[in-house]
């Protein structure tokens, strides 16, 4: 992905904080289609795993890891620790992923 460090703990072994930059965020929202509906209809009609929507949320993940990537960049970060990721239905159809985290400086 990049050069900075992603981590979902407040640390980075081996490495020290020297400098806390803010929070870098990121984030993406992304609607169903029509087209990924009807295959999900079926499937939840004989059940199992609804593979074209775990591909959209996959897709949506690293969208918004991207992002909070390239936020931390702005802010001068060699890392972002403590991530986080939540999601949120926005409208019927359509949902936010939201990845968030401490943009900091390494000694």
């Amino acid at each position: 992905m990049s050069d900075i460090i992603l981590s979902t703990t407040d640390f980075i072994p081996g490495r020290e904080v020297s400098e806390i930059l803010g929070i870098a965020r990121g984030s993406t929202v992304r609607a169903r289609n029509i087209g990924r509906d009807i295959f999900a209809g079926l499937k939840n009609i004989v059940g199992g795993e609804i593979e074209e929507y775990t591909k959209l949320q996959a897709e949506s993940r690293e969208q918004a890891l991207q992002r909070v990537t390239e936020d931390a960049k702005k802010l001068g970060a060699d890392a972002v620790i403590n991530i986080r990721m939540a999601t949120s239905v926005i409208m019927q159809g359509a949902a936010e992923i939201l990845v968030y985290g401490t943009a900091v400086k390494l000694k």
